[in-house]
């Protein structure tokens, strides 16, 4: 079990890290980070809503991602998604299947 000081340090990282991806690194696509990484901003949000969950907090998919982006997916969708190419999105359909599929 982690210590108190555990949880806050880790806490803070992910606070960092969203930051760095809804602030920072915009420019980022989705695709290219579950393309390279095996995750994506939609995976963070969708481990914070399984914890919530997990805890007995009810939280749907679209309530996690407005709490992650901080936005509606359609407002982050118009101001930053670019049109995905042919080889995103094949190379895509395997980091899927590889990092989400079953799980």
């Amino acid at each position: 079990m982690p210590s108190q000081i555990e949880i806050e340090l880790q806490a803070a990282a992910f606070r960092r890290l969203q930051k760095h991806l809804m602030q920072d690194r915009t420019d980022v696509q989705n695709i290219d980070m579950m393309n390279l990484t095996g995750f994506c901003r939609n995976c963070l949000s969708r481990w914070y809503q399984e914890a919530a969950n997990e805890r007995g907090i009810e939280m749907g998919k679209k309530e996690a991602r407005e709490l992650f982006y901080g936005m509606t997916m359609d407002d982050w969708k118009a101001k930053y998604q670019t049109e995905a190419g042919d080889a995103q999105k094949e190379a895509f359909k395997t980091a899927f299947e590889e990092n989400v599929g079953n799980k």
